[in-house]
């Protein structure tokens, strides 16, 4: 790869296309490089400025990827932008959720983002009711993700919708609290070949019906045809050679800031990768636990690495939802809040606006931002995405924030364990439990 072209990134990076394979895959832990650079941006009245600024100085392609992908003025300026990177000649491939997204499938933004030559893919749509008795139906495309020529990478717990706009509860004063990080270097290669992986799957699912139709007859009479069936699986593959193992090994020696790593969670490989990352970096703590998530129910392993943090004199605050958008999620985590704080962590409730971020920190330099929440949804079911980062300065950044999203919250006082508690408790278990069955999720969590 020639060092002469102007948009390369310095050399100390490896080439773009070795950082796009299974090298950051393959492990089951986060896999840091150097030389990274992290923004923390907060809530979609900075990431969305952020992202069109990106995008329209693309040059050759632009994957995008959102759970929900809502029709307003916030994702209009959106729109704007991919429309005018494709009208310029730039490849444009935009992923959504069937679920997250079903309100708004037939609707005029995404209609004109077809029309104008940018290619919109459904992950997993739900055509009819009987769409909910396939298998797999329940495991959603969660992530929130944007790649421009593979340079500049965007990713974290915000969808495509107005800060002050809800799906369920309308149009409200105060915006919603959410997080989501602006990344270049090494980094962005893994996040811009999980964008691609998901588009493809979406894309090669919506193809599926007309590809395997044909196919015995097309086998021998239809080379091309075939042909592209093999390219569409390949792109959906996780794949590397030695020689670009070898380069991103390379980056994962660098130790100059930020060092950085994108992790996910989905059904293949990575199934417990996010969980395992919390876990240990909480049970490596000395000073500080700071998690900030709206829907909190973690399993067994992660409540206790909570509570054996909190034993040991580490300072645990959790900063969950006070203003419920679903009154179960909030259920959920309330039946927790005796166990937690009768063992010493401290518990707040965000009640200005609704909370939708996924954010953590431990001690001074490991921290967390993405789409996943402490739940068994996000944890064992959905497909997430996360970046953790390994940097002071990222981290006291995010711990100056989050301080005034705390002083904002109520702090919730240690109460009585009683009966309709107990009783609580054991019925947001077993519920817990049968969505895990149905969506397929076998062992204990």
């Amino acid at each position: 790869m020639s060092r002469s072209k102007p948009s390369l990134p310095l050399p100390s990076r490896p080439p773009r296309w070795a950082l796009k394979h299974l090298s950051w895959y393959a492990p089951r832990r986060p896999v840091y490089t150097g030389g990274n650079g992290l923004q923390l941006l907060k809530g979609g009245a900075q990431l969305f400025p952020a992202m069109c600024r990106a995008i329209n100085g693309a040059r050759h392609e632009v994957w995008l990827a959102s759970y929900i992908f809502n029709e307003d003025e916030a994702s209009a300026a959106v729109v704007d932008a991919l429309v005018a990177a494709a009208r310029r000649g730039v490849k444009v491939r935009v992923v959504v959720d069937g679920w997250g997204s079903v309100h708004c499938l037939n609707r005029p933004m995404l209609r004109r983002l077809t029309t104008e030559g940018v290619a919109v893919a459904v992950f997993r749509p739900l055509e009819s009711w009987w769409s909910w008795l396939r298998p797999g139906q329940l495991r959603r495309l969660h992530m929130k993700l944007c790649v421009v020529d593979g340079e500049t990478g965007f990713c974290g717990g915000i969808n495509l919708m107005h800060d002050n706009y809800d799906l369920g509860h309308g149009w409200t004063d105060a915006p919603r609290l959410d997080y989501a990080v602006r990344a270049t270097g090494p980094v962005v290669g893994p996040i811009e070949q999980t964008a691609q992986a998901m588009w493809s799957r979406a894309w090669f699912g919506r193809d599926w019906r007309s590809e395997i139709g044909g196919f015995v007859r097309t086998l021998w009479r239809r080379p091309k045809r075939m042909a592209r069936m093999r390219r569409l699986l390949r792109r959906m593959r996780l794949r590397m050679n030695d020689r670009e193992a070898r380069l991103f090994a390379d980056a994962t020696q660098q130790q100059q800031p930020m060092r950085a790593a994108f992790i996910v969670r989905d059904n293949i490989r990575q199934r417990r990768t996010i969980e395992r990352s919390y876990v240990e970096a909480i049970a490596a703590a000395r000073e500080r636990v700071e998690i900030v998530c709206p829907y909190f129910y973690p399993g067994t392993a992660f409540r206790q690495a909570l509570l054996a943090a909190a034993r040991r004199g580490v300072r645990v605050r959790l900063l969950l939802q006070g203003k419920l958008d679903f009154r179960f999620a909030g259920l959920a985590a309330r039946v927790l809040y005796n166990e937690m704080l009768g063992k010493g962590v401290r518990i707040w409730e965000y009640t200005p606006a609704f909370l939708h971020a996924k954010v953590a920190l431990v001690d001074h330099d490991w921290a967390t931002v993405g789409s996943s929440n402490i739940d068994p949804l996000s944890l064992l079911v959905n497909l997430e995405a996360n970046v953790v980062v390994r940097d002071p300065g990222f981290v006291a950044q995010l711990s100056a924030s989050l301080d005034e999203d705390f002083a904002a919250a109520q702090e919730i006082l240690q109460g009585n364990i009683g009966w309709a508690q107990r009783l609580g408790r054991g019925f947001v278990a077993w519920v817990a439990n049968i969505y895990l069955r149905i969506a397929g999720v076998n062992g204990p969590y």
